[in-house]
């Protein structure tokens, strides 16, 4: 893999092929995550070469994947690049269970105060790299992005990027914030983003973050066949994660394994290693709850493929076929 930094646009600012993911870090869809792990989990990162953090202010309910990165990087904010989003928050709701509901809000006011909340539980002055987390289907984009602009211009952020939208969404932010970046999922199964979206920003020098490049741990291949995970695990509620679709998925892991094998390194590595090098793709964002996975997932920076191996991963994603990848209701 190459390992050089890899520019957001125009922006100034750059990051390396890999990046920490720190979603899990919250602990809201795995059990047992706990501060100090989630904290030895981005010191592992660091000592790895993994500088590029991202997080949202919506990570945990009480902000817990910021406050595991503050502590992390204490003494060390120069040497990392944070990535921050705003515009989703969590209300408390009895009736749900766990009882909040995620709650999606892009009006300028609450934006301003979730960045400085952000920046706060942070322990710094800006963020390298602010996203609209979504858009707010209630409030118009472009009022959305021009906070998102205004943030820009005082300094609050470096650069700016907008995540979970359309083709014409993305246009409607471009228009009326400068873009540097977008997040969209990505990897060897879902690719959507082929269709219109990436090459928009490969046209524009948009950089592509992608997340779900190990499809919520399945192209990890450490998964059984017949697994059920509990109702405090949110992947019982992909179509990918049960009956026919998650042995076809399984069928797919094994078919690429042999390939990982013969390369000499693991199946995450590789699966990194291919989502990566994909035209138009500038970072990739891996999950880790452990240093002990923060080590297995940094090795793809090693991993060269070949020739052979491209074209035994592309009959793969053949043969395997559409995805039925969506959140079931």
């Amino acid at each position: 893999m190459n390992r050089a930094a890899r520019p957001l646009g125009h922006s100034g600012v750059s990051v390396g092929p890999l990046g920490l993911g720190c979603w899990p870090l919250a602990g809201m869809t795995r059990e047992g995550v706990t501060a100090q792990a989630a904290e030895a989990t981005v010191l592992a990162a660091l000592d790895h070469g993994i500088m590029h953090l991202d997080t949202a202010f919506c990570y945990g309910e009480r902000g817990e994947s910021e406050r595991a990165i503050a502590a992390a990087i204490r003494g060390r904010r120069d040497r990392v690049v944070i990535a921050g989003k705003c515009g989703i928050h969590w209300e408390p709701d009895a009736a749900a269970t766990p009882p909040r509901r995620q709650v999606t809000d892009g009006r300028p006011e609450r934006i301003r105060a979730e960045v400085a909340e952000s920046l706060r539980r942070l322990g710094t002055d800006h963020l390298d790299l602010l996203y609209l987390h979504a858009p707010d289907p209630q409030v118009p984009l472009a009022e959305s992005a021009g906070e998102l602009a205004r943030l820009l211009a005082a300094g609050t952020t470096k650069a700016v990027g907008v995540s979970n939208v359309s083709l014409a969404q993305l246009e409607v932010f471009a228009a009326a914030c400068p873009l540097a970046a977008c997040q969209m999922h990505f990897n060897m199964l879902q690719r959507e983003i082929e269709r219109e979206i990436l090459p928009w920003c490969r046209s524009r020098e948009v950089a592509m973050i992608v997340y779900w490049p190990l499809m919520k741990g399945l192209l990890a291949g450490t998964m059984q066949r017949g697994h059920v995970f509990p109702q405090t695990d949110s992947r019982h509620k992909y179509p990918m994660f049960n009956g026919a679709e998650f042995d076809k998925n399984l069928d797919f892991v094994d078919r690429v394994r042999p390939i990982a094998a013969r390369l000499g390194c693991s199946l995450p590595d590789l699966v990194l290693a291919w989502t990566a090098e994909q035209p138009g793709i500038t970072s990739v964002l891996f999950g880790a709850t452990s240093p002990e996975q923060v080590q297995i997932n940094s090795q793809a920076l090693a991993v060269d493929l070949d020739d052979e191996a491209r074209r035994d991963i592309a009959a793969a994603i053949q043969a395997r076929g559409p995805v039925l990848g969506r959140r079931a209701v």
